[in-house]
């Protein structure tokens, strides 16, 4: 079964008898977030070894093992599977037919409807399946709201209103920065705009995300000093090639929704999950850069890149660096209309 926006909270706290949850979507932050709270409503802690195993995506046949596996200490059990694919669908229909109590959580990134896995879990009745997208709007200005009441700070409607313009993106790094806020103000403090701007500045400057909008919307300037900065910032080239292979994703899937002679604005607009309004602009660029077929191609050179940066003594940075300046100093349409297609 899906669980929808309006039950995500109470389900988190009370699974009931549902044996495998699967979150998906692109908001890596909220995924581990909600794993969190599912597996403490189990087994009182994320790192109990005794009633907590966590896996890895290779882990098909230890994950059936652990699901009919008993606790030492008593209680229900959690496996926490990371980096979930299709691969696991067989071994989670088995889980869901066999025996046993442990709650199987599934993280992973965005699944299709076409998913095998997604389709297994959101139509088996002891399974549901959870997405976990970037929020937006009066939303996210209440899971703002909500993390500083938690800290027992306060804000002023207009400082929570600037913050969701800014804070958009992540989870965790929405709670981090969430975190030098209610610092800042202390228990029974209060935020307002001026605390806002200070210490929550406009987030689009050197991010992971800003490097790959920038490049696929041809800017190849800005994508070099966002990548930099991201990587100043702890990112790794691994990391910035699979971020780039779930941009390429979702501008794949929404360029083969849009009806023959579409715009690329209108496909933008009608995009599920919405599109943060300040990406609009280099979403629409994207499009009119890359066609379906050039996107294609390109998931298939990321994968490549991403092989060669595991070998050892790679030059991993210089392989990211060069493939995000060739992509946007030469856009896909270029490259199908250089091949003759």
């Amino acid at each position: 079964m899906k669980i929808d926006g309006r039950r995500v909270a109470g389900f988190l706290r009370d699974s009931g008898a549902c044996r495998v949850v699967l979150l998906h979507g692109e908001d890596a932050g909220l995924i581990r977030e909600r794993a969190d709270t599912l597996i403490r409503s189990v087994a009182g802690s994320v790192t109990d070894p005794f009633r907590v195993a966590d896996l890895g995506p290779g882990a098909g046949e230890r994950m059936a093992e652990e699901a009919a596996s008993l606790s030492l200490t008593g209680g229900r059990r959690a496996v926490r599977v990371r980096d979930a694919t299709d691969a696991l669908t067989e071994p989670v229909r088995s889980v869901l037919a066999g025996g046993g109590e442990a709650l199987i959580v599934l993280e992973a990134a965005t699944l299709t409807a076409r998913s095998r896995l997604r389709a297994l879990v959101e139509g088996a009745p002891n399974a549901a399946a959870i997405a976990c997208y970037p929020e937006e709007g009066q939303t996210l200005e209440a899971t703002i709201g909500t993390a500083l009441g938690e800290a027992g700070v306060s804000a002023a409607p207009e400082a929570l209103s600037w913050l969701a313009t800014q804070l958009g993106g992540d989870r965790a790094g929405i709670r981090r920065e969430v975190e030098k806020l209610a610092l800042y103000a202390g228990p029974g403090g209060a935020v307002d705009v001026q605390a806002a701007r200070l210490l929550a500045p406009d987030q689009a400057a050197l991010s992971l995300e800003d490097a790959l909008f920038a490049a696929f919307a041809g800017d190849a300037p800005a994508a070099l000093r966002a990548f930099e900065g991201a990587l100043a910032d702890g990112a790794t080239p691994v990391g910035v090639l699979r971020a780039a292979l779930l941009h390429v994703q979702r501008l794949h899937r929404i360029r083969l929704a849009m009806p023959r002679g579409g715009r690329e604005a209108d496909a933008v607009r009608a995009a599920r999950p919405p599109v943060f309004f300040r990406r609009v602009p280099a979403m629409v660029a994207a499009l009119e850069r890359w066609p379906a077929a050039a996107l294609a191609a390109l998931l298939g050179r990321l994968l490549a890149a991403e092989y060669a940066c595991k070998q050892s003594a790679a030059p991993a940075e210089a392989i990211c660096r060069a493939l995000l300046l060739d992509v946007a100093r030469t856009g896909g349409a270029d490259r199908l209309a250089a091949a003759g297609l």
